[in-house]
């Protein structure tokens, strides 16, 4: 009896709360088109929520296209089997069927055609991964059951090569997203609430990283800031304070509304703001404040209704660390083998004109080790005495040095350090164990001697051949964005990012963008 009486009065006082909140946050229901006065805009008698947002108009023809690609990629596998395989037409149309109407109603069903996952993030390709194994999962215990032998060539030949097809797919659309994002079309409108200085730094980020397709079109900011006379924030315009937030982003039609750094903003003004633009279908972003961190390390507990960003240890040991360094090696002498004709190649370039071959330099390793890290040589013999001389006119930040037209680097050096080909040799050390194919721009001693605190986590991993600085503007990039890029793939490494990286280094080298 006395938890009756506790649940009840509890109920009371969460009415009492949300009737309080209606008084003080009235939803702003506003007519299309209409500007708001300062006052609501009712959208007739009994309407309780304002006018919902449509969806931008790029979503919903990007949503048709993957759904028709991902139906025509098993379609063509489909076929496939039925042009090679010895399946009787009676057995293959039905099981034809079955199958493609079994794999829409998977992908469907693990979100692999939500908007909010296309063209963004390796999150796309994991759904439409989990709908396939869980459709050939299905096949086979189906026909396990039924004893019906022909359902193995479709578990294990025909879904396998449909998945191949549907990323393949996937990632020429995606590709197409990028290119458009690029050139300012197919974005979120996004208004970014907090102090100028989150404001502008979620700008920034989002400018560098245009493919997420997140523009920052409004903000709205402490009240020191008037919006009246079109002020901005930097080149962001302020469009309201931290009282007028609902009502800004419902009158300005963004699609996401995003917190960060809100001077006074407690949990239950955040959550006041998700029930003011709850049927607004505008979309609530929250920073976390944890810079850097995301992916795996990041999970939500619930304590008694309660929700809790639980961060877990970055993994620097372990099993996972013993399967990357094994993969690394035998990947490594792979690629050595298959590269061999072309290392000789230059080799023999290099040794016309004249010294050695090779170029041994002292790096720091895991945990501060030092080793000697191999390269095709690709400047003149004595270089590295000319480096005071030439010390004026360092292009680079920090402890670096980098020139776009250092006259120290043969003819021979330009063409392979464009391409990355200098750097081949690595493949020795990578197989010796001081290095790995993704990691940490490899240091000089003299760069780490002037080190702070956190760019010592560097050395919490081995360096890598590639990483990701290198699929992000490689010698373009300033030190500041080399070590905070750095730090990201040490506190968020996985193997799914290290095939991300290997994927993406391949266009870095052949683009040869910011390589000099």
């Amino acid at each position: 009896m006395p938890n009756e009486s506790n649940a009840g009065d509890e109920d009371v006082v969460q009415k009492d709360l949300e009737v309080e909140h209606e008084k003080r946050f009235p939803v702003a229901r506003l007519v299309p088109g209409q500007r708001s006065t300062g006052a609501p805009h009712p959208l007739g008698e009994g309407s309780r929520w304002p006018v919902r947002c449509t969806a931008p108009t790029w979503q919903l023809p990007l949503r048709r296209r993957v759904i028709l690609s991902d139906l025509l990629a098993v379609l063509a596998a489909s076929g496939s089997y039925g042009l090679v395989g010895s399946a009787a037409l009676t057995d293959f149309v039905p099981f034809a069927i079955a199958v493609v109407m079994l794999l829409a109603f998977s992908l469907a069903a693990a979100g692999a055609w939500d908007s909010t996952v296309l063209g963004d993030g390796s999150e796309e390709y994991s759904r439409v991964l989990r709908a396939h194994l869980a459709t050939s999962a299905t096949i086979c215990m189906v026909c396990l059951a039924l004893q019906l032998p022909a359902g193995r060539p479709w578990a294990f030949g025909v879904l396998p090569l449909a998945g191949a097809f549907a990323a393949v797919g996937r990632v020429v659309l995606r590709k197409r997203l990028h290119r458009r994002r690029r050139a300012g079309e197919a974005m979120a409108r996004v208004l970014a609430v907090g102090t100028e200085e989150s404001v502008a730094s979620l700008a920034a980020r989002t400018a560098r990283a245009p493919h997420h397709g997140l523009m920052i079109a409004g903000a709205c900011v402490s009240r020191g800031v008037s919006w009246h006379d079109g002020s901005t924030v930097g080149d962001v315009p302020v469009v309201g304070d931290l009282d007028s937030v609902a009502s800004a982003a419902i009158e300005g039609r963004y699609d996401i509304v995003s917190v960060a750094q809100a001077p006074g903003w407690t949990a239950r003004r955040l959550q006041r703001l998700s029930w003011e633009l709850e049927g607004t279908g505008i979309e609530l972003f929250v920073d976390p404040g944890l810079m850097e961190l995301a992916g795996p390390r990041l999970h939500v507990a619930n304590i008694d209704g309660l929700p809790l960003l639980r961060l877990t240890q970055p993994s620097f040991s372990g099993w996972r660390r013993i399967l990357k360094d094994a993969l690394d090696r035998v990947a490594a002498s792979l690629i050595l083998l298959v590269a061999l004709p072309v290392m000789t190649g230059i080799a023999v370039m290099i040794k016309r004109d004249g010294g050695p071959v090779f170029f041994r330099q002292t790096r720091v390793g895991l945990n501060g080790r030092e080793f000697q890290m191999i390269k095709f040589r690709s400047m003149n013999v004595g270089s590295e005495k000319r480096l005071a001389e030439l010390e004026a006119v360092n292009e680079a930040g920090g402890p670096l040095f980098k020139m776009r037209a250092d006259p120290r680097v043969t003819p021979v050096g330009r063409v392979l350090r464009r391409y990355s080909l200098d750097e081949l040799p690595q493949l020795f050390n990578v197989v010796l164990g001081s290095m790995s194919l993704v990691g940490p721009r490899p240091p000089l001693p003299k760069e780490v001697a002037g080190y702070d605190q956190d760019a010592h986590r560097r050395l919490l991993v081995k360096p890598g051949m590639t990483g990701l600085w290198q699929v992000s503007g490689r010698s373009n990039l300033s030190w500041q964005d080399s070590v905070r890029l750095d730090l990201r793939y040490v506190e968020n490494w996985t193997i799914a990012l290290d095939v991300q990286i290997l994927i993406k280094t391949i266009r870095a080298v052949v683009a040869g963008d910011g390589a000099y």
